[in-house]
């Protein structure tokens, strides 16, 4: 049986990797598939030709829109990343009757229910477990592995520069701007490391991840999102003392009013498993009604780790090629007529536990009329510390660890809080999970 011909847009870091795992394993993976699949045409602008295996085999061209229009070319791989021109060729691809692999979270996630339409409407698939945690084949797992469960909750460190950068500040009791600044010379993080420090590229993550786990439409524009830039190296430590580490986390949930999806930093018991998940390693904890809580762990990002999830999307859809389109495996884990309206949940609408540290004058009945505040706003508090103050100074840590309450409530607490003249900064807020089986 004749190869399978593949176009590959982009021979950067993943792009590269992904030649070279089809090259070196081409025999392990013909057996898997039911035959060979060889890259003949390929678009970029600047690649390492020393780097990257089989380069005398395939047709380079600048010109995306040659491999795409290519009509030996049965699948096209996409990654080039962003926005445009990505879009405009995957949807030329699909126009042209060719399935299509990519790696791509922010095409995927704001554009992937146009993109799935128009895949569903020409037969042919579209597939991208590369787009969430690097090599960590969690989009599989949750679509195929965990099909007979209702998803209960999805969480996870999904972005490998801000675990990155947590890790040491518990670690070293490094300040941020440090951590970030090593990060960058590292390669970790971009020269500007927005999505990764804001919670963009997790938020991304995470709007697939929700699709997923509840038969929902991509709604990345729902997503709650909040980085780590203003985690301060003190917060790290008390959360230690209190027994919690703070891990950047994405979290869905489902609960009766409807769905959260929210990045923000938590604190989550050191405990855990999630919670040792350390350096920049993703992992994933789906929580399932029939198979209780799984972890997923492994590489989220770097050359062949992506080019793994790549490739085995590749697999998959060389084994389906002949399958009647109706009967392959749905993009989103349900069927394209049977995805929910139910509702996102705006995130004064979610209830968790809070960390809240503030600064207040060191003064008799402060605490007391701190609590009073909490408790006219429906707020119990769990724990309480005072961080004693360095001699001669007038001002102490206040750290209270509170009991679920919904996020309406704790704003207006904080609200009133921030307006006592004895309340001498603005207070940290951190939510807080138990992340419980």
């Amino acid at each position: 049986m004749e190869p399978v011909k593949v176009g590959l847009l982009g021979l950067g870091t993943v792009g590269g990797g992904t030649a070279n795992v089809l090259a070196r394993n081409a025999r392990e993976i013909a057996r898997r598939a039911g035959r060979g699949i060889v890259i003949s045409h390929a678009a970029a602008h600047r690649y390492d030709a020393d780097a990257i295996q089989g380069l005398d085999q395939i047709t380079i061209t600048q010109d995306a829109y040659e491999v795409v229009n290519d009509p030996e070319v049965a699948i096209v791989i996409e990654l080039i990343g962003g926005y445009s021109p990505a879009k405009e060729l995957v949807l030329k691809a699909i126009e042209n009757g060719k399935h299509v692999v990519t790696a791509n979270k922010a095409l995927i996630a704001l554009h992937g229910n146009e993109i799935f339409a128009a895949a569903q409407a020409k037969g042919v698939t579209v597939a991208f477990e590369a787009a969430v945690a690097g090599g960590i084949p969690i989009i599989k797992a949750m679509r195929e592995g965990l099909a007979a469960n209702r998803i209960e909750w999805v969480t996870g460190i999904i972005n490998g520069t801000g675990n990155f950068i947590l890790t040491e500040m518990r670690d070293k009791g490094r300040d941020f701007d440090d951590v970030l600044a090593e990060a960058q010379a590292l390669g970790y993080a971009e020269a500007d490391p927005t999505f990764d420090v804001e919670g963009i590229d997790a938020a991304h993550k995470l709007t697939i991840l929700s699709s997923i786990a509840f038969g929902i439409p991509l709604q990345f524009d729902k997503t709650y999102t909040e980085g780590i830039t203003r985690i301060e190296k003190q917060d790290v430590s008390y959360a230690g003392d209190l027994g919690y580490r703070i891990k950047h986390l994405g979290i869905a949930r489902k609960n009766g009013k409807g769905i959260e999806m929210r990045v923000h930093p938590t604190l989550i018991p050191e405990r855990r498993l999630i919670a040792n998940v350390d350096g920049v390693m993703n992992a994933v904890l789906v929580k399932g009604d029939a198979v209780g809580p799984t972890l997923y762990y492994g590489a989220g990002a770097g050359a062949e780790p992506t080019a793994s999830a790549v490739v085995a999307d590749v697999v998959d859809v060389v084994r389906a090629l002949t399958t009647d389109p109706e009967n392959r495996v749905p993009h989103l884990a349900f069927q394209a007529n049977e995805l929910s309206d139910m509702p996102i949940l705006d995130m004064e609408e979610v209830t968790t536990a809070y960390y809240v540290r503030m600064l207040v004058v060191d003064k008799l009945g402060v605490m007391a009329k701190i609590a009073g505040i909490f408790a006219d706003h429906g707020i119990s508090i769990e724990a309480i510390k005072q961080v004693e103050p360095a001699e001669g100074e007038t001002q102490v840590q206040l750290i209270m660890l509170t009991h679920p309450v919904m996020e309406r409530q704790m704003n207006q607490a904080i609200a009133a809080i921030e307006s006592l003249d004895t309340v001498t900064d603005q207070v940290v807020r951190i939510r807080m999970e138990e992340l419980a089986g």
